[in-house]
């Protein structure tokens, strides 16, 4: 069976050209940025059914939506929550677009419902997250997010009645809720123009303080930078009320950390770090000095103990000095503190005092990710979830007093484990670096050079990937394919070296090293060119464009998601300036400039070249990376490609960054993306 190569629908050019340091650069397709106009949602509409055309095309699509809903038919329950004298957890019975949040009185309580997110709209596209108790256990603070928009507004509970309080805070995007007295300190933005709520920069990000049952016009602001309006602010409460800690960043890079008491913040912050010269965490403040987690003179980051008195770093005292693993990150709970390391991306977690002393390794199931062991430092109990390629996710109890771990709740899947292999390998990139890889499939797969093979990246943002399972992920692995992730530079899993060498003008080594992965599958017989696909999203996404216009001969399809993809406006929509600290500005200096354009996948399609088949994916309620990219991106594809290959996007209407997204699209979209893979990676029947 063959599947024609589509009609594209034709897209109109218009002559916008952007200048940059003398510069001119054409933005034939700068008309798709306004992703509210007329004429978009026409374009929008014609691509998906040229997509949908083809993709319905594909024999075993149907199929994979069938198992893809068998798979994911199975319930799941999140880590409990002690409220006072309730127990807080959520609940999924498998096929339920959004998890239910119950409650129960005591852990042998009845449960009930609190608050079920699917009866809050048709289409299961509104989420709802718990964002933290009243400091007397009597009040909810929740946030309520639609179509998967980072905008969410901020809604509070009556516990014991289950009802619900008139106050409403909207415009809140990055927040928190940090009780304090009758109240709790957010953060949101200042209300956007209409019509432009998930393009238009958000700029001012600030602190207020909201006092229950007063009208959010009289909340008090704590704090906005007035003189830079394209910062992050975000704060809370350490846990017995001594300090208000707020945290200043420029983006994803460099953050200011000050504090001071709640009582006199009219009085300005006190810093701890004011420079944005590097990033330090407040894990807590416990017997009279604040425990930060930061980079400061350690890349693999340490602990150290600060006197509020004296608060520069010329007095921290180191507690946890830095090792030779990355610490990840730093939690306490039951009167202790967790450290959890990352060894070759894999966890290792250490109890210890609040001081560093008696350091204790918590024994985990196996070779994969974990996390979680906090709380208030009275609970006699902890929890934490553990997971790998092939464990589709445990939740374990642990005591405090004795150290024991016993599981809560065992997801169970209608697959068996002991099918599948993983294993952990290193590979040289282009400039010699050593760089890890994870790959599993199903035991005894031939390394012949033909099986469908999936590789995964993301390298950048300090993000670590770890082993984690994947339901969708089956879909490929049951059917005799491969699945490889590989830990590039950019990423978090080997400390701030490891990520400074893949950001800013060293991005380069991030594509290096993902071409590297995939040429190393080739030559270790895993796969071919002729089977090999590449999946990333978000920046992740702005891997794959760079890498299938780099290579376009290296790979058989490519499946960029939410990505970013014009490297020279992202920072003009929502919040991409946050992210110039990462990848530098194409306004800051003519060398960031040719730099950015050198790279930017949307300015290096070139016509008459075959690309791999291609299936962009975005969502229309995006407004973290504007569908603009994805848009413009594959007008340009669509047009510079010669030959057979078909080159799609998959636009999901009422849906995001991926926040959210009901568990209905879920299926939908998998099935999409894994059968448009495996069809163009040689997979003609299952």
């Amino acid at each position: 069976m063959t599947i024609e190569t589509p009609d594209y629908p034709e897209t109109a050019t218009v002559d916008t050209v952007h200048i940059y340091f003398g510069n001119e650069v054409a933005d034939p397709y700068n008309w798709l940025e306004n992703d509210t106009s007329a004429e978009t949602e026409a374009w929008v509409r014609a691509q998906n059914e040229v997509t949908r055309g083809y993709l319905d095309q594909i024999p075993y699509r149907d199929s994979l939506v069938s198992r893809m809903t068998e798979l994911i038919n199975y319930p799941r329950i999140g880590a409990p929550r002690k409220v006072g004298d309730y127990v807080f957890l959520t609940k999924n019975d498998g096929l339920q677009d959004q998890s239910v949040i119950y409650y129960k009185k005591g852990d042998d309580g009845e449960e009930m419902v609190f608050m079920d997110p699917n009866a809050m709209s048709e289409n299961g596209t509104v989420s709802v997250g718990l964002l933290g108790a009243s400091d007397d256990d009597k009040y909810m603070a929740y946030s309520v997010s639609e179509a998967g928009s980072d905008w969410s507004s901020i809604h509070i509970r009556d516990i014991e009645t289950n009802t619900e309080l008139e106050d409403v805070l909207e415009w809140c995007k990055f927040s928190g809720a940090s009780w304090y007295g009758n109240g709790f300190f957010y953060s949101r933005y200042p209300a956007p123009a209409e019509g432009t709520e998930l393009s238009a920069s958000s700029d001012f990000h600030m602190i207020y303080y909201h006092e229950i049952g007063t009208p959010q016009s009289e909340d008090k602001l704590i704090y906005k930078n007035e003189d830079n309006p394209r910062l992050y602010h975000y704060g809370y409460m350490t846990e017995d009320n001594e300090y208000f800690v707020m945290y200043e960043a420029q983006g994803t890079e460099g953050v200011n950390v000050y504090f001071q008491d709640p009582e006199k913040l009219d009085e300005g912050f006190i810093a701890f770090t004011n420079d944005f010269g590097s990033k330090s965490d407040i894990v807590d403040f416990k017997n009279g000095k604040f425990i930060i987690a930061t980079y400061l003179d350690a890349p693999m980051r340490r602990v150290v103990a600060v006197a509020p008195e004296n608060p520069t770093p010329e007095h921290w005292e180191t507690i946890v000095p830095e090792r030779e693993v990355y610490l990840s990150s730093v939690s306490t709970g039951g009167g202790a503190m967790f450290a959890s390391y990352l060894e070759n991306a894999m966890s290792r977690i250490y109890r210890m005092n609040y001081d560093g002393s008696e350091v204790s390794e918590i024994e985990l199931p196996g070779a994969g990710s974990a996390g979680g062991f906090g709380g208030l430092k009275d609970y006699e109990t902890l929890y934490y979830s553990y997971t790998s390629f092939t464990d589709p996710g445990t939740i374990y109890a642990y005591d405090v007093a004795s150290g024991a771990s016993e599981v809560y709740y065992q997801a169970e899947l209608k697959f068996n484990p002991e099918d599948y292999e993983s294993k952990q390998v290193f590979y040289k990139s282009k400039d010699g670096t050593e760089v890890s890889m994870f790959i599993v499939h199903k035991k005894g797969v031939e390394l012949d050079g033909t099986n469908p093979t999936l590789l995964y990246g993301y390298g950048g943002f300090n993000i670590r990937l770890t082993p984690s399972f994947s339901t969708p992920r089956l879909l490929l692995l049951e059917n005799g394919g491969v699945f490889a992730m590989a830990n590039l530079r950019g990423g978090g899993e080997y400390g701030e070296e490891w990520h400074s060498a893949g950001m800013l003008m060293k991005k380069q080594n991030v594509f290096d090293d993902f071409i590297a992965a995939g040429e190393y599958l080739i030559s270790e017989g895993y796969t071919s060119s002729e089977h090999l696909a590449i999946m990333g999203g978000s920046n992740g996404g702005l891997l794959v464009g760079a890498c299938m216009t780099q290579r376009p001969d290296l790979f058989a399809a490519a499946l960029p998601a939410v990505g970013v993809l014009d490297m020279l406006r992202y920072h003009k929509f929502t919040v991409g300036w946050g992210w110039v600290p990462e990848y530098g500005s194409s306004e800051e200096s003519e060398e960031m400039f040719d730099y950015l354009i050198e790279y930017s996948p949307l300015h290096n399609l070139e016509e008459g070249t075959s690309y791999p088949a291609t299936l962009v994916t975005t969502g229309d309620h995006d407004d973290r990376v504007v569908p603009a990219h994805s848009f413009k991106y594959a007008a340009t594809l669509q047009k510079a490609h010669e030959g057979d290959n078909p080159v799609l996007i998959r636009i999901e209407t009422d849906a995001g960054h991926g926040a959210g997204k009901p568990i209905s699209k879920i299926i939908e979209e998998y099935a999409d993306v894994y059968s448009f893979m495996m069809w163009n990676t040689g997979v003609r029947e299952l």
